[in-house]
């Protein structure tokens, strides 16, 4: 029965891969240097509200059940229900690690760390200049895995 899926489930992986991708290559090239712009203070209370926006039911879908639909996908593949199963694998490793691992384990925990610190430091300046170093560099990764994950699930449907 869930081969019947596999072309509507890599077709979803596929849209939220892109989704993510498109969402991280923004993040990387309008917003966080449009930020970077900002006085430390500034640059960290605006950070964090969008930290606090972003966790909204419909990135949450997106975000999450693109990593579903990959665990989904896995699965599948390694029980030989797909047609292109290292295509499958890579996509859905792709996006389980460069996506989830990546932002649970660095980018979520940095952006913590930023609201804790909160703006009024008398280090927020250099707080801000580390946190966007370090933050930007992993949300390169995340954009770059889910733009490697698009193309690999593209490629599991051809």
């Amino acid at each position: 029965m869930i081969s019947k899926l596999i072309p509507a489930i890599t077709l979803l992986a596929l849209l939220g891969s892109g989704i993510m991708a498109g969402l991280f290559f923004a993040y990387s090239n309008s917003v966080m240097p449009a930020l970077a712009k900002m006085p430390g203070p500034q640059g960290i209370t605006a950070m964090n509200h969008i930290n606090v926006v972003i966790q909204n039911p419909f990135f949450l879908a997106i975000f999450a059940g693109t990593g579903v639909l990959a665990l989904i996908l896995a699965a599948a593949a390694l029980l030989g229900e797909t047609a292109k199963p290292g295509w499958i694998l890579i996509g859905a490793a792709l996006y389980l690690i460069g996506s989830i691992v990546v932002t649970m384990g660095i980018n979520v925990p940095m952006n913590n760390a930023l609201a804790a610190a909160g703006p009024g430091g008398a280090s927020s300046e250099q707080l801000w200049a580390d946190y966007l170093d370090r933050w930007v560099f992993w949300n390169h990764v995340r954009a770059a895995a889910c733009t490697g994950s698009l193309a690999a699930f593209a490629m599991a449907m051809k």
